[in-house]
């Protein structure tokens, strides 16, 4: 039924819980994977100008590659193919171009992540990619 299930995150509680239900539809189904994490310089320079945009890529693709780092090593402790990618952009166009370019048959994501939580019971990065998704999305809530 799925044999590509991608997992957008960024290390937050719900996409950690996102996660776990994603290893268990890639158990059942014998599915692969696919890990994403979106690199947002845009809006995040305004929240920290001091910084410069390349010192802010820098650590942000650092802080994804040491999240993709955790989340291949505890599928592979669970024997599930993960493939990995962190891209630039608009965190649900990203999500809904590489969907769409890997043939994705089920998004899991996490009710919301780092930003937005006080605003939001879902987050708008999950609510608008539900909207425009055309491939079933799992939300799921984290703690």
């Amino acid at each position: 039924m799925y044999d590509d299930i991608l997992i957008p995150t960024d290390g937050s509680e719900p996409a950690a819980a996102a996660f776990e239900h994603a290893c268990s539809m890639a158990e059942r189904y014998d599915a692969t994977i696919h890990a994403l994490y979106v690199v947002e310089t845009d809006s995040l320079a305004h929240e920290a100008p001091e910084l410069a945009i390349e010192d802010l890529r820098e650590t942000l693709r650092t802080e994804g590659e040491a999240i993709l780092d955790d989340l291949t090593a505890r599928a592979t402790d669970r024997g599930i193919e993960l493939t990995d990618a962190i891209v630039e952009g608009v965190p649900e166009n990203v999500i809904l171009e590489y969907a769409d370019e890997h043939g994705i048959d089920l998004l899991v994501m996490g009710t919301h992540g780092r930003h937005g939580i006080e605003r939001y019971l879902v987050g708008s990065v999950t609510e608008r990619v539900v909207r425009r998704s055309s491939v079933p999305v799992l939300v799921v809530g984290g703690e």
